[in-house]
């Protein structure tokens, strides 16, 4: 059990009932109103209009992302939202670098001879230093997970000072699905090594059948406005100057090499059993990149708070701008219009927007709108934003993101992902409780959905952040949507498919805007400000 605020409770999100908070809630009569002009047709007009064609599938500094930029801010103006952006405008700079690899060679050293093929490892390429030589001893740091608090720490006893590590991706099966999304991620990894003294971090492939990545595509980053490297998923500082990944073959050979089994190690760690050791050989590293430098904004607009203390504190309704362009086509057709990811989400927060232009008396903290870019590059407009937001950092104090809500079917039922970290949980369970909506755990906990949107972006700079995505409860009572959306997601997730002709419940997007309203509204009325639960992993980022 955890409290919330006057000394309401709540239990697990597993055990809410329909309607076990419809009572606690008391919204005014202007609110209810405002709550109910939320327009099925408008959220239909919004997503028709970003996922045209014409947008040519918004990517971060085209064209179409601009025509997609200024829709949005006719969108926000008609509702009386103000700018918030950098020096009084909409809109902050996101300075996207686009780093290729030009060449690269690798070769191990040690007492026997491993051969090192191109196709058997991949470098990705270096924002900032276009050439890098690099000679150091290897290490195996199983999952290149830290949490002694946790009860694990792949660096416990093991010095890889100037070293290079070599991790597994995954985490122990004690972990739950945020926390293993979280530890799991690339920028995590690459923090955690460089804080233990590594200059490189190399992905060991424990899947024999597995093909190796491509990154001749290209890798982004975020540049600031001095040329160093503000966001990255693949970089994290000239010290650590390696980042790859190495295929099975020759990942087993260098475990074998140093007297381990391969085969024997996946069980153990996932059974929460760290099984680090230094590996009998080196490795010579030389590669060089190129860049190509991009362009590209977030939008930003607020809604000023009525508390004269509050108002400068800011809830977050963020949702990503950008989808992935024009690329290879599928079935004829190569525009990746982007309708559910996430032109929904867009309008669901032009519609949250809406609801505020409805209320005369505004909550007590002022509520900022961010739309942003490269979300599809790796979560890097969100990134830069959270890092280096257009109102003072300090000031805010969550984030209810919207990224693809899957409107497929009536919402009957919800997740709040990261939710269960912070007391944001209280929010959720309150405005469902209101809708008459049940919270359920994560359906999906493989997918890692936590850290795959923008809300983690927040999450990582120390801001309660949550995305709420669809439960599993159905009309008919078989409350099997997740078997729905599979192949729904099979047929349109990231294919040109996904555009305004798909399947489409716009009620069930006028309910979501109305939740994410009410959550965001519920948190800028509470005195007190979001907190991370006590002892949570996220508690001391």
């Amino acid at each position: 059990m955890i409290k919330i605020c006057k000394s309401l409770l709540i239990v697990p999100f597993a055990l809410l009932g329909k309607s076990v908070f419809a009572q606690q809630v008391q919204l005014s009569p202007e609110v209810k109103q405002a709550l109910s002009e939320v327009s099925a047709d408008k959220i239909k007009a919004d997503i028709t209009y970003l996922a045209d064609d014409k947008l040519k599938g918004r990517a971060p500094g085209s064209e179409g992302y601009q025509m997609a930029v200024d829709y949005v801010i006719a969108q926000l103006k008609a509702v009386n939202v103000k700018p918030a952006g950098e020096n009084g405008t909409w809109l902050q700079k996101v300075r996207l670098r686009k780093a290729f690899i030009k060449n690269s060679a690798l070769a191990i050293t040690g007492p026997t001879s491993i051969a090192a093929p191109p196709r058997s490892f991949v470098i990705y390429p270096n924002p900032v230093v276009d050439t890098v030589k690099l000679s150091a001893g290897l290490v195996f740091a199983g999952y290149g997970i830290s949490e002694p608090a946790l009860g694990y720490d792949d660096y416990a006893g093991m010095d890889v000072k100037g070293k290079i590590v070599i991790v597994m991706r995954g985490s122990p099966q004690k972990f739950s699905s945020s926390v293993a999304a979280h530890v799991m991620n690339s920028t995590q990894i690459l923090k955690v090594a460089a804080e233990h003294g590594a200059v490189g971090v190399m992905i060991g492939n424990a899947d024999s059948t597995a093909r190796m990545g491509n990154v001749s595509r290209g890798v982004y980053s975020i540049m600031d406005d001095k040329g160093d490297v503000s966001i990255s998923r693949t970089y994290y500082s000239k010290e650590l100057s390696v980042y790859g990944a190495l295929s099975y073959s020759l990942f087993n050979a260098l475990v074998r090499q140093s007297g381990q089994d391969l085969q024997q190690i996946p069980a153990k760690l996932k059974a929460g059993q760290p099984t680090s050791f230094a590996i009998n050989g080196g490795v010579n590293i030389g590669y060089s990149s190129t860049y190509q430098d991009i362009l590209s904004y977030n939008v930003v607009g607020k809604v000023d708070g009525s508390d004269s203390k509050l108002k400068k504190e800011y809830v977050v309704h963020s949702a990503h701008l950008d989808h992935l362009g024009i690329g290879m086509p599928v079935q004829g057709d190569s525009i990746y219009n982007g309708a559910h990811d996430n032109a929904s989400g867009v309008a669901s927060v032009i519609s949250i927007a809406k609801i505020y232009s409805g209320i005369k008396v505004k909550p007590k903290r002022s509520i900022l709108f961010v739309l942003m870019t490269g979300e599809e590059l790796g979560d890097l407009g969100s990134g830069y934003f959270a890092k280096h937001p257009t109102v003072p950092g300090k000031s805010l104090v969550a984030d209810v993101n919207t990224d693809m809500p899957t409107i497929i079917a009536p919402l009957l039922s919800v997740t709040a992902l990261g939710a269960e970290h912070s007391s944001l949980a209280n929010q959720v369970a309150q405005a469902a409780g209101y809708f008459d909506l049940a919270v359920e755990p994560d359906p999906e906990p493989a997918q890692a959905r936590f850290t795959r949107s923008d809300q983690y972006s927040f999450v990582v700079q120390g801001i309660p952040a949550l995305h709420i995505k669809y439960g599993s409860k159905t009309a008919d009572g078989k409350n099997n949507l997740n078997d729905i959306v599979g192949p729904w997601r099979a047929k349109y997730y990231h294919k040109p498919q996904d555009d305004i002709n798909g399947m489409f419940d716009f009620e069930a997007g006028k309910k979501y805007a109305q939740l994410n309203f009410l959550i965001g509204y519920l948190v800028a009325q509470d005195t007190a400000r979001p907190t991370w639960n006590k002892g949570d992993i996220f508690e001391t980022k």
